[in-house]
């Protein structure tokens, strides 16, 4: 059940799949250095970065998350894909 989606997801998604990265990165050193406020203002900057493109991706394209944390579309669209564990 692979569906083919215009270029322009493909490239949100690589797109939001670099900024999650980058959360992950300063999560692990946050962890280690909580008192550096540089790298706090760094990962509330690419939180509001992942929640835009989140948010951007799923009003085009569908829910990227499922259990409530994100909407459905009408029809029930979460069993379309490709799902994100898929590109």
């Amino acid at each position: 059940m692979h569906k083919q989606l215009p270029k322009e997801f493909y490239v949100l998604m690589q797109e939001l799949q670099a900024v999650d990265f980058v959360l992950l990165e300063l999560t692990l050193y946050l962890d280690t250095h909580p008192n550096d406020q540089e790298a706090i203002q760094q990962f509330n900057h690419f939180v509001q970065a992942s929640k835009q493109l989140k948010q951007q991706v799923e009003q085009i394209y569908g829910p990227l998350q499922q259990y409530g944390n994100s909407f459905s579309g009408y029809p029930w669209n979460w069993s379309e894909g490709p799902w994100p564990w898929q590109i």
